[in-house]
């Protein structure tokens, strides 16, 4: 993921509001969300890699990671990221516990942002960060840096999502809508991440559309108080044209979780 902006206890029908899109290069082949076999988590898949970077599973937890933007200090030999969502969705412990174990055992993997939550919670940490944090009601975002660092597509979305929610709004294609946007910031408004003033343009779109790299998925969940799930997922070619849509609703199950 390199967008995600999360939305709880804001809605009047949803407890969890998710909306986010993942970007990554055009060569490196994924599947779109699916039940995986299991039955357990609904999820694309990274084929090289075979994790996931967007997930939610049957009891109504969901998790994402995005990458720290961080050139410098980036190892290509280092551990898939993709395998923290599925260890978070899998972990029978609260989310807090899930994410904090999950980052005290990824020291080596390139930078991240680990998300997760359900109904009723949610927890931030982060192998750039000193502690996880748990966060409460509001509208919280993600982008390759810490937790609600102010780049303007992050703070354009996340303004955008939280009128959606306060207004009560029920229609996803808003939502979609929102993800879509391909606005580039300001040059005196980017961030400085170690990658070129071109780069840093091309990535300050909430949706990119460029041959290489690119917007890949838009994803939006929704969670309501009485244990609906909805979980829409768009993906796109390198032009941004759709390529595959997936609408799945589900009961969130409320029996007990057991470890694997």
């Amino acid at each position: 993921m390199c967008l995600a902006v999360v939305a709880r206890d804001v809605h009047p029908r949803y407890a969890v509001v998710l909306a986010a899109n993942r970007d990554e290069f055009h060569f490196r082949p994924a599947q779109p969300a699916h039940w995986w076999d299991d039955g357990d988590l609904l999820a694309g898949r990274d084929v090289l890699a075979g994790g996931t970077w967007l997930g939610v599973s049957r009891a109504g937890r969901f998790a994402f990671v995005t990458n720290v933007r961080d050139p410098g200090r980036n190892d290509p030999a280092a551990p898939t990221r993709g395998t923290l969502v599925p260890r978070v969705l899998r972990d029978p412990r609260p989310v807090a516990d899930a994410v904090r174990s999950a980052v005290a055992d990824a020291t080596r993997m390139n930078g991240f942002n680990l998300l997760a939550g359900s109904i009723t919670d949610a927890a931030w940490g982060s192998n750039r960060a000193a502690a996880v944090q748990v966060l409460g009601a509001g509208v919280h975002g993600l982008s390759n840096a810490a937790l609600d660092t102010p780049w303007p597509k992050l703070v354009h979305t996340r303004d955008a999502v939280a009128a959606w929610a306060r207004r009560a709004d029920e229609d996803v294609e808003a939502l979609f809508a929102v993800l879509a946007d391909r606005r580039v910031a300001p040059d005196d408004r980017l961030p400085r991440t170690g990658v070129t003033l071109d780069r840093e343009r091309m990535l300050s779109a909430a949706f990119i559309a460029a041959p290489d790299y690119g917007t890949r998925c838009s994803t939006v969940l929704l969670l309501d108080r009485s244990g609906h799930a909805r979980f829409v997922e768009r993906s796109f070619d390198a032009a941004g044209a759709s390529t595959s849509h997936v609408d799945e609703h589900f009961t969130v199950e409320t029996r007990p979780r057991v470890a694997a």
